[in-house]
This record gives C-alpha cells, structure tokens and sequence, in this order.
C-alpha cells in the first residue's frame, strides 16, 4: 500500500517550492521528491552562484580599470585565487541552500523523498514510483501531480565534441584554476556571462557564434555589447558553424574546426565552454505511460494553465519550455497549486516579463522589440538613446549603452524597453510598470535626478524635443 497526498512534486527548485508552499497554505497535503542536490538550478548551479562569481569578477575588473575611469585614483588587481573564489562561492550556495530550501521545507512541514521518480499506473490513475539509492521503492498516490525538473546544458551533436571533453556553466564554476583560453561557443546570456566573466579573471576569450550576441534582443544589444567585449579583450568571430572538434597531442589545447564567413577556420584554446542553449528534464519519468505529451525538445506540452495533456498532471519551470528564469518558475509553481485546487484559474501572461543579462554593462529588456512591434503590424516609433545624454552615466563616467523605447506611433503607447547599461535590471523592473503608458506621461512623470531610470524619462523626452539641448534636470 503506497503513500497518498494531495500533491506530489518532482523537483525541489523554485517551481517546485512555490507550488509547495501554496499547496501547504490551501491546506493540502504535500511530498517532494528529489534525485539530485536539494533546491534546484537555482541556488546550485544558476543564478546564485553565477552571480556570486560576476560580482567577484567585475570587482576585479573595476580595480584593474578604476584608475583610467577616475582621475586620481590608483588600483591594482593581482592574479585570481580561484580555490579561495570558488571556495567562498560554494560557502555562498550551501548557506542559501540550507536556509532558503532546506529551512523552508522544515518550517511548512511537508514530506521529502530522495530518489528517482517515474510514472506508473494508469492514465487516469498515475502513481509515482520513487526509488532511493539503497535500491528501496515506494509508491506514491496523489490527487495531483507537479513535474517541475528544470532544465540541463545541451551540446550539439558536433564530431569529436564528447570524446574532446568540454564545460558548461556548471562545470566551468567549479574550475580550481582560470584557464589560460577559453573557447566560448554560443551567443546568448549563459555564453555571455560567462565569456566576460572568465576574461574578467585572466583568461583570453573567443566566442564563436552562429548569428549575433544575444539574437533574441533588439541588435542594438549586439553591436553595444560587442563593442564592450572588444574593449575587454573578448574576440567575437560571428556565423561561425562548428564542423568538429579534436585536441592537439602535442599542446593538449582543444582545436575547434568551424565554418566562419565561407572559410574553414580552427580556434585554438585550453578549454572549450559549451552555451548553446538548454534542455528540458524528462528522462526516466517514463511520461508515456500516463500518456503526458512531450514537444520535439523534450518539453511537456502544458495549457495556458500549466496543465499537461493528462489532467491530474501539471508541469511547471524550465521542463514546460517556456523562459527560463526562476522567477518564471517560481510564478509558475504557486499558479498550479492555485489551478489544481480550485483557488484561482489563472494563465500565463508574458507581455510584462522583464528579462535581464548580468554582463556589465547589464542587458535589461521588457515588451517588444521593434521588430516585433512590426511584425505584428503596428506602425511603430522608436528612439535610442545613447547614455551619453543620462546624467548618472556620466558621473559614473561610463556612458557605454543606450535606452531603447519602441512605442505605438498613432497612440503613444509605449511597448517595449531595452537597455544596456548598468542596473540594467532594475530598468527593466520600472519597465514593468511603464508599459501601456504614453510617452507623454513618461515624460512629464516624476524621476529622480541621478539615478539610471531617469533615462527612462529623457528617452521619452526625445520622441518630442532634442535632448541634447536640455538642461541637467529639465
């Protein structure tokens, strides 16, 4: 006879926990059921620790370059411990693992099993099947059923790339030494974090990328953060197709062979980090046999609700395809909780989703990009605003960047925002809330003098005057 909840997770991320939480809070009975380290991508192998190390890195970037930025100040950056770096980085994760997740599970009281779970039983009676690693097994009943299994780094099926060895994002932050070179492959934010991030801590980089930085943004983006990269010694070769990878017997540095402008070109360095994009985790859930439906990138195929094609089974997080941020996840999880047992029927809505890339400067976006705005086929208007023009970049004497607004050109509605900048996040936080605003309530809104979201106002002033003529606070 197995155990019965009212719900039954898999994973114990941030989908997972909020999906607990609530569920715990409606009164219903909750098990979580892990195979791996407790607490998810999150605080493991994600945002945390990555941050952790950006920060660390950018602290020694600015000591090395403060004195070139500000008149009479002298700095110096010695080379990296990185031991001691990833020592304080792990020290960082396990006290956010124990008191975020560990605590937190403790203090609602409800169930955990460690082990690997798969359907069982029938499509309109599922069951989970845990197995810890002793080899015992316990089966699960639940009324409901949350997948929330996140997602793993996935590299191409490139000749030689596995037998050669390579990182990801999770192996690379746990190198006890910074590599002489680094073959970044891919554009998007995890390639970008962590091509500046290891050019920040001594190595020489090369990324090696399909299309452009960061294809999904506005190309503003791109040609903004190419320009920085360049400045920092980070060398971007673009349409470059990988064809294979071998490693040097006599120099033991790995040797990529890829397609670049027409030409076959090889790339050379100590280690090759693979960012090309992640992939849903399903494998041994055996969802077949409940009959949940997986879509060709091995994502379960959910409802604007979150539920999957069998009712009683919900997914939620990076495992459902849709964006991969945490707070997506967490969203997500308290949204099915909600859904399940009747408090709510929500769904989800992307329109307002701010999105953020922690290279410095920072990419912050949120809406649509002019392209979309066009595609869509709304007669758009739009403004790029150079930070030059924004009086807290100038203090900060890094003016590198740019406000992006795309508005309504028969409304004024405001659409989209992007940016690059510093604190491009919390641009794109007040973003949120300037959406669906005209450009004439922004700009007559207040906005507090020397801070970066005064950018947002003066980019809205531009639609209608030229800035370069305004005063300081005017």
């Amino acid at each position: 006879m197995g155990s019965r909840y009212d719900l039954a997770v898999i994973g114990s991320g941030g989908a997972a926990f909020a999906a607990a939480i609530r569920a715990t809070t409606l009164g219903k009975s909750v098990v979580m059921v892990e195979r791996g380290t407790f607490g998810g991508t999150c605080v493991n192998t994600g945002c945390v620790p990555s941050k952790a190390l950006i920060a660390a890195a950018e602290a020694r970037h600015v000591a090395a370059d403060a004195s070139t930025r500000f008149p009479g100040i002298a700095t110096t950056a010695s080379a990296v411990d990185m031991p001691g770096l990833i020592g304080g980085k792990e020290g960082l994760v396990e006290a956010l693992r124990s008191e975020k997740y560990v605590d937190v599970a403790d203090a609602y009281g409800w169930q955990v099993r460690q082990g690997e779970a798969s359907f069982t039983g029938t499509p309109d009676a599922p069951a989970l099947q845990v197995t810890a690693a002793e080899g015992r097994v316990e089966v699960i009943e639940a009324e409901n059923y949350l997948v929330a299994t996140g997602a793993q780094a996935w590299a191409p099926p490139t000749a030689g790339l596995a037998e050669v060895g390579y990182l990801t994002s999770t192996t690379a932050m746990e190198l006890t030494e910074v590599p002489e070179s680094l073959l970044v492959l891919g554009g998007g934010y995890v390639a970008l974090e962590q091509a500046q991030l290891f050019a920040r801590l001594g190595s020489k980089v090369t990324m090696l990328v399909r299309s452009r930085l960061a294809s999904k943004e506005e190309p503003e983006v791109s040609k903004a953060l190419q320009e920085v990269f360049a400045d920092e010694g980070i060398r971007v070769v673009r349409r470059a197709v990988l064809s294979r990878v071998t490693r040097d017997g006599a120099t033991g540095q790995v040797v990529v062979t890829a397609e670049v402008s027409g030409g076959v070109q090889e790339f050379r360095a100590d280690q090759v980090l693979v960012a090309l994009g992640r992939r849903p985790v399903t494998d041994g859930l055996n969802l077949d046999a409940v009959e949940v439906k997986t879509g060709e990138a091995g994502h379960i195929v959910v409802t604007d609700q979150l539920q999957s094609s069998n009712p009683r089974i919900w997914a939620a997080g990076d495992v459902t395809g849709h964006p991969e941020f945490v707070y997506v996840a967490a969203h997500h999880g308290t949204m099915v909780a909600e859904n399940a047992f009747g408090a709510a029927d929500r769904s989800v809505d992307y329109s307002r989703l701010p999105r953020v890339t922690f290279t410095s400067p920072a990419i912050g976006a949120v809406g649509m990009t002019e392209a979309q705005v066009l595609e869509a086929g709304i007669r758009c208007d739009c403004r790029v605003l150079p930070l030059d023009y924004v009086p807290r970049a100038l203090v900060n004497r890094d003016t590198r960047g740019f406000i992006k607004l795309v508005a309504n050109a028969e409304t004024g509605e405001i659409l989209g925002l992007t940016a690059v900048a510093k604190d491009a996040g919390e641009l794109a936080a007040a973003g949120v809330h300037v959406l669906g605003k005209t450009l004439t309530e922004v700009a007559e809104a207040w906005a507090p003098y020397l801070t970066m979201t005064e950018g947002i106002r003066i980019a809205a002033k531009a639609f209608g005057a030229d800035v370069s003529k305004l005063s300081c606070c005017a």
